[in-house]
Order: structure tokens, then sequence, then C-alpha cells
């Protein structure tokens, strides 16, 4: 068995983030391996370009404790408002549709929650700000299509907190691109620990949803098998889970058999008949990229037939997540506006609102082995790795592999029974 731990374990004690906007005043930036940008132009082909990103999220001081999953480009200015013939840079919903093939009348009445650390207090103002700039229908409370609780399903809102905010940011509009017609339901914990997020996922079920997105993950443990029962066995339930922005290496819950674990892609528009093209996000160096190999402590599902890992394989589907390539988000908690995110945040809550336009999971079923009995409904990705490795587990390749699993969304048949 080849077992592996995060290529780049998470490192103790590391400050706060600042701000994108501080950010790019202040040269902190991080290069990243990737170099092209999509803008939401349908003419328009990516450019050349050096590409800087930062992580949203503090790294967490202790065990147990999760970080989110966002990556923000850092060489574009932030716009808190746009000009009258101005569009936002990165992907918007209408490019995410064309790309995966998705209905955009789907999904109507369909909740798919997202679980988060910590409170954007800006969460639904900004919302219809993206939906408004896309022509989007709205998503409010007022109409009954948003709704924001805390982990308890009270209204006693954790604290605020700037990187987790532009996580928040980033799930609700990728839910939205997804199923423009979903209700999205913000669920937040009380804090980045394992147990409250957990908790938090229990109340987004008990409170109905069928699809639930989770945008962080941390270094594996011996005790994930217990969480897994206690957190994400939801028959019934599909849950999705960000596979990791470290490349080459695997985290929790990823690695929890009951979820769909979701990998990352570089997108890119080209003349193909479909009109797109993906590679992994990630290059063989590692690093950065799209988490991806053998889980030491769970379970293998019985969907998964690999053989290059005797317990759980990561990731199982996938999605764009690459900065370089990515996505138009609207977040003004002590951030800039309109900004381009990335990382594999950003294709969780997206299959998240696939799984939803595709229709209620079985009652008894995990809906994670779904896209197995299915990979001819996928967009099978071919080329590029996240590490340094000898076979498919960092390499992309035909059928299955570990940065993209079985494919990306082809439609939605690939997310049912």
């Amino acid at each position: 068995m080849r077992s592996h731990r995060r290529r780049n374990p998470i490192r103790r004690g590391a400050p706060a983030i600042l701000s994108a906007a501080v950010l790019i005043s202040g040269g902190l930036a991080v290069a990243s391996h990737s170099a092209a940008f999509a803008t939401t132009s349908a003419t328009a082909s990516p450019a050349a370009a050096t590409t800087h990103t930062h992580r949203l999220c503090s790294e967490p001081s202790k065990p147990g404790y999760m970080a989110c999953q966002s990556v923000v480009r850092t060489d574009l200015t932030p716009k808190m408002s746009l000009g009258r013939h101005d569009t936002p840079k990165g992907f918007g919903p209408a490019d995410l549709q064309a790309a995966y093939n998705l209905p955009k009348d789907g999904g109507k009445g369909a909740t798919v929650a997202i679980v988060d650390a910590n409170d954007d207090p800006n969460a639904e103002k900004d919302l219809a700000a993206y939906r408004s700039q896309y022509g989007l229908p709205e998503c409010s409370t007022g109409n009954g299509c948003f709704k924001k609780i805390d982990q308890d399903g009270g209204s006693n809102y954790p604290t605020p907190d700037s990187g987790w905010a532009g996580e928040i940011s980033l799930d609700v509009d990728m839910v939205s691109a997804a199923c423009p017609q979903c209700h999205i339901l913000l669920v937040e914990a009380k804090s980045a620990n394992m147990e409250d997020l957990g908790a938090a996922v229990n109340q987004a079920v008990k409170q109905g949803a069928k699809y639930v997105s989770n945008s962080y993950g941390g270094n594996e443990e011996s005790n994930d098998t217990s969480a897994d029962n206690q957190y994400f066995k939801h028959p019934g339930v599909a849950i999705t889970v960000s596979s990791g922005d470290s490349g080459y290496g695997v985290e929790y819950p990823a690695a929890s058999q009951y979820v769909t674990a979701v990998g990352g892609t570089s997108l890119k528009k080209d003349s193909s008949t479909r009109g797109y093209s993906e590679s992994v996000w990630g290059t063989s160096a590692g690093g950065d990229g799209a988490g991806s190999g053998c889980s030491q402590f769970d379970a293998k599902p019985s969907w998964q037939k690999d053989t290059g890992c005797t317990k759980r394989s990561v990731a199982d589907v996938a999605a764009v997540a690459d900065p370089a390539t990515g996505l138009a988000v609207y977040d003004t908690y002590q951030s800039g506006g309109w900004n381009v995110y990335g990382g594999t945040s950003a294709s969780s809550p997206f299959i998240a609102g696939v799984y939803a336009l595709a229709g209620a999971p079985g009652t008894g079923d995990v809906p994670a082995s779904y896209p197995y009995a299915h990979p001819d409904k996928l967009n099978d990705v071919t080329d590029g790795s996240n590490g340094s490795c000898s076979d498919y587990l960092c390499k992309a390749g035909k059928g299955y592999d570990g940065p993209t699993g079985l494919g990306t969304p082809n439609g939605v048949a690939a997310f049912t029974k």
C-alpha cells in the first residue's frame, strides 16, 4: 500500500492571513506554478502571465483544526464596483454551465448547505451582488432562498474572520453558478475545530439539506474513522469535500469513505467541440494543486476498484480549481469586492450544486458511489500531475486518477443513481 500524508503538512502557529487588498499592496503574494488566466469573454483566450496567489485562511495552530481551501489571485486588483461596461475577471456562471454542460433550470427548491467556520457578516449582501451581476434569480432571507444559522441551528453567529468570509463568498457563489434555482443554507461553525465543523454538518442534515459542501481540510489522524461515523455517515445525503490545495497528499475529511472527495483542474477555453479543455491543477514539482493519494486510516469503499491503494483513494471527481483559470467572486468583508478565487474550495460547492441538479439521492445510498456507476458520463481528464510519484495517484491518465478522480461533470447523469 502507498500510504501518504500531506506533502506539505500544516505548519503550527502560523499568523492569520491579511485581506486580499492588503496582500496586494504589501507584496506578500506567493508565485503559483500556473500561468494562464480565463476571462468571462466568450471570445477571449487565456493570456500568458505570471500568476500570484495567497491562501485565504490562517493555518491551524493545533491538531484537530482545519484550514479552508480557498486561494485568491493577488496579481489582480480587486474592484468594489464595476463600470457600466465592465465585467468581473474570472469565470462566471454562464462559462461554468457551458463548460460542464449543465441545465440552467434544474434543482428548483433543492437546498445546498455550505459548512464553514466563523462568520461572514456580509454573506447575504455579497451573494445578492454576485447574483445580480450575472442575472441570477434573487436568493435572500426575504424570499426564503437563503438562510444563515450557527452550528446549533440558531442565530448566535460566531466571530467574523476575513479569511473564512472569503471562503464563504466563494462557496455561495459557486453553488449559485452551478444551480441558480437552488436554495442555500449557510451553517457557520464556531471554530475551525473538526468537532465544531462536524456539528455544523450534522446541523445541515438536521435542517433537511440533501447536499452538503465542506471546503476545508487538515492532516489525517488515527481517530478519523470515529469522526466519519459521527459527522459524515449520512445515507441519502450527498456530502462533498475539497481534496486539498497542497498537491499530492491526502487530507481529512476528503479521506472519509462517506464523502465525495473533489479534486481540481485548470479549465481553459479552446476550439474543441466542447469549447473547453482541462488538465490537472498542479505540477510535477508539487506544492500547489489538488490533493490526492491513499488514506492512511479510512477504509476503501466498495465502489473504488483502483489497485494502488488498499485504503481510501482520493479524489472521486473534480472541477475547476486553479486560481490561474479561476472564478469571479464577490467578497467585501475586509476585502476588495470582485476578486478571482480558486482552490478546491471552488470545486467542492460546485459539485454539491451539480448533485442538486441531478435530484435527491436514494434514501439509503452513499451518493459518492454514483459517479463510479457512470464514468462514461464524465469528462475524463488525461493531462497533468500534482506532484512526483510513479503512477496514477498523482498523474492524470485515461480512467481513474488521483488528482481528478473519474473526471469532471458532463451534464448531471453521473451524479444520480
